[in-house]
């Protein structure tokens, strides 16, 4: 789905991260991902997640779904990265494409 997004996608603004504590994420990067359906009808999303390291560098990208996600309904599922588990990476969502 997202190789044929433009962009990042028609849903940036109904996804947000909130990084998790290592010691919560079995000491991997992580980040609780959360779709919110502001559509009046149910949605799927196909969402693109990059982890940077500190100098601003894409190291890793996770890609998440959720399916059916009913209108005004939230999801959070979690992205990991098991790249340089000894740094702290910045997660960021690169795409998100509701459909």
């Amino acid at each position: 789905m997202l190789a044929k997004t433009e962009g990042t996608g028609n849903a940036l603004s109904d996804v947000t991260l909130t990084g998790l504590p290592k010691a919560q994420a079995a000491g991997f990067n992580a980040a609780l991902v959360t779709v919110v359906n502001g559509t009046s009808s149910t949605a799927s999303y196909a969402i693109k997640v990059e982890f940077l390291d500190e100098t601003g560098k894409v190291v890793d990208t996770s890609y998440l779904g959720v399916t059916d996600l009913a209108a005004g309904a939230k999801a959070t599922p979690t992205a990991f990265s098991p790249i340089d588990r000894d740094k702290a990476l910045v997660a960021r969502v690169a795409q998100a494409q509701r459909y």
